[in-house]
């Protein structure tokens, strides 16, 4: 693992580089950016932003971050509690659960995605009924 102040290319610096000579397996944890050139097999599990570069391939069970770039090859299911950015030339194979999805041209995708966002609950029987009467004829 190499300390790096090499700016990507959406401009995170990451704070730490698995260089594209790294072959890495087993239960990755950070809380920072990581970018990852190298290979990886295992399990990540973060708190930080994970930056999957072109020629990087990884294959995990899991990978659980705040959010994701991908330029390169990712397997396994993917859960981003902010966002997941595919890149033209990424391939990507497992499912995605994630608040914002950005699927550029060019980028292989298998799988299913779900947008996990905040949805508000909506109690209908606290309302009374002539007041969701009113509203559904206004915006009808």
């Amino acid at each position: 693992m190499a300390k790096s102040a090499e700016t990507s290319k959406k401009g995170t610096v990451p704070a730490v580089v698995f260089g594209n000579t790294t072959s890495f397996n087993g239960y990755l944890r950070f809380k920072e950016t990581l970018k990852i050139q190298g290979k990886f097999k295992g399990t990540i599990d973060a708190q930080g932003a994970l930056i999957i570069d072109k020629e990087a391939v990884v294959e995990t069970d899991r990978i659980s971050v705040s959010s994701l770039i991908v330029y390169g090859t990712v397997s396994g299911s993917i859960t981003a509690s902010d966002k997941v950015d595919m890149f033209p030339g990424a391939e990507v194979r497992g499912d995605v659960k994630a608040l914002r999805l950005r699927i550029a041209d060019g980028v292989l995708f298998e799988g299913q995605c779900s947008m996990t966002g905040a949805e508000k609950d909506v109690e209908i029987f606290s309302r009374p009924a002539e007041e969701i009467k009113a509203e559904l004829q206004r915006n009808g």
